[in-house]
């Protein structure tokens, strides 16, 4: 009688071969192109390989591989497609009404306020905290680092142009955020587009700066990194908020995106939330 013969992967099964040619394609870009996703969750960016793949036609991870690390408008399409820009101007508003009401009264008693919007993709919630500054009567003695690992991404951000059609929806953030004006006074209508104050701009830097390989750069009263760690491995995370503690004064304040947490991290001690509902936490140690 024959016996059932158990299923093994070998080293010709289609998704090993896979999961190691996406390993080696991290690997060539970060030796060639200096940009480190090795620590990027792995379901997330297969994912986001496999649309690339479809969009350039390739059947293989091998095949993108090949293309990116020879053909310079492909690296720029790679690292477009692999880079999160996925944001809204007040996104999430009860986070941005606690801010409001939580952070704003401790930014009061500082002379001068350093805030590092890190991952802030085409720069839409930077300008929502200069909104937000500027009605609390504190932007002009504010400055906003807003950085991104995409340098096309931030020459997009610095234009402040977006879609006429979100501006509905950016309204009702706004006004459920806590907002005390008309929203249309932040933009002037151009067709099909809607262009951003000028005046907002002007306490803002856009940088190029990668939370993967770049260290500290100053010392900032706070810090909002939301929605781009769920990305990361559990490695990379922990690496992350040990830069941000070491940039983060005593007493600073950091807030995270919806489904991020300090919990279980090395630094959870080091903080204290501000308000349970909402991840919005002070530095204490």
């Amino acid at each position: 009688m024959a016996l059932p013969v158990n299923k093994r992967r070998t080293a010709t099964d289609p998704e090993t071969v896979e999961a190691l040619e996406i390993e080696l394609l991290l690997e060539a870009i970060y030796r060639h192109h200096g940009y480190d996703f090795r620590g990027y969750a792995r379901t997330s960016i297969r994912r986001r390989i496999t649309k690339l793949m479809k969009e350039e036609r390739l059947s293989t991870v091998s095949g993108l591989q090949e293309r990116v690390l020879h053909d310079g408008a492909a690296w720029d399409r790679f690292l477009q497609g692999i880079s999160v820009s996925v944001s809204a101007m007040f996104r999430d508003p009860p986070f941005f009404l606690a801010f409001r009401r939580l952070a704003i009264p401790l930014l009061r008693t500082y002379p001068f306020i350093r805030i590092w919007q890190a991952g802030c993709s085409l720069g839409e919630e930077a300008y929502s905290l200069a909104i937000l500054l500027e009605e609390e009567g504190l932007y002009d003695r504010s400055l906003i680092y807003a950085t991104d690992i995409n340098e096309a991404t931030l020459r997009q951000a610095r234009e402040a142009i977006f879609p006429a059609d979100l501006m509905q929806k950016y309204t009702q953030n706004y006004l459920l955020s806590g907002g005390q004006r008309s929203f249309s006074e932040y933009y002037t209508a151009r067709y099909e587009y809607a262009v951003m104050r000028p005046a907002l701009k002007r306490n803002i830097v856009f940088s190029q700066h990668n939370l993967v390989s770049d260290g500290a750069f100053n010392e900032f009263n706070v810090i909002l990194c939301r929605n781009v760690m769920i990305y990361f491995n559990r490695e990379l995370q922990e690496r992350t908020h040990a830069l941000f503690h070491s940039s983060l004064g005593t007493f600073g304040i950091l807030g995270l995106g919806s489904k991020e947490s300090l919990r279980l991290l090395p630094q959870e001690s080091l903080y204290e939330p501000l308000e349970t509902g909402e991840k919005l936490y002070r530095r204490i140690a």
